[in-house]
């Protein structure tokens, strides 16, 4: 697992890194990462994370090779600084299969499409209370690429006087994001776009019957130094999986 571990400390370097810039306007969902086995399966999965950020996965194996995914997300985060709502959701189809000495490591690729809508509001303190200062309306759409390289350990960690198998793994997306329609304040704004790459790792524990807990973490990063649409949010989430059938 020492290239698991290493995905978790560029994560934590990159985290500290991010407070020194302004946050993006997107905020990166959880991608799919169904490990599929063979045809009929069916993966669903749900996360969440700090900022309220709600991902939800849902993927079907059609044949041996050949898998649809879905992705959808939500966030309505309300501070006294600022509030954040974002709605999002994805579709794509890609290739898996599995290798390796034991048959026990499985590579996928996905391709796909996004839309979205995001608004900021950002506030400040005044002797009336809490005053708007600048607002941001985005609709996006994406068009994405993802690869994923994945392994299994069967009872891998014992707890409680069980064992509990261990999936890992790394998700690598590429994202090309094109702002559709933006306005600040209610006036139209300048629109832009950046290609993201968004490395994600991840880690689950077998629970039993198909179900598994999931930790993730990743970053973005931006092709372009935009004002808006860049490199911002770190990933970091915890979930449940349940995956069944099959032939």
């Amino acid at each position: 697992m020492k290239y698991n571990n290493f995905g978790y400390g560029l994560c934590a370097g990159l985290f500290a890194c991010s407070f020194y810039s302004c946050s993006s306007i997107y905020m990166p969902n959880v991608p799919s990462a169904p490990m599929f086995t063979e045809a009929g399966e069916v993966y669903v999965s749900g996360n969440i994370n700090t900022k309220a950020n709600v991902s939800a996965n849902l993927g079907v194996a059609v044949t041996d090779h050949v898998a649809v995914i879905a992705n959808g997300s939500y966030v309505d985060n309300r501070s006294n600084i600022k509030d954040y709502a974002q709605k999002m959701g994805e579709a794509g189809i890609g290739y898996y299969t599995r290798f390796g000495r034991k048959n026990n490591r499985v590579f996928e690729v996905y391709g796909g499409y996004g839309l979205g809508n995001t608004s900021v509001v950002d506030k400040r303190s005044s002797t009336m209370g809490q005053a708007v200062v600048e607002t941001k309306d985005m609709d996006f759409d994406k068009v994405f690429v993802q690869v994923n390289f994945s392994s299994e350990k069967k009872d891998a960690l014992k707890l409680f006087g069980n064992r509990h198998d261990i999936d890992y793994g790394t998700i690598i997306r590429l994202s090309n994001m094109r702002m559709k329609n933006f306005a600040i304040d209610g006036l139209p704004a300048e629109k832009e776009d950046n290609m993201l790459i968004e490395p994600v790792f991840y880690t689950r524990m077998g629970l039993g019957k198909g179900w598994k807990l999931q930790y993730t973490n990743g970053m973005v990063f931006g092709f372009k130094s935009n004002t808006y649409l860049k490199a911002g949010y770190p990933l970091f989430t915890l979930g449940v999986l349940y995956k069944f059938g099959g032939k």
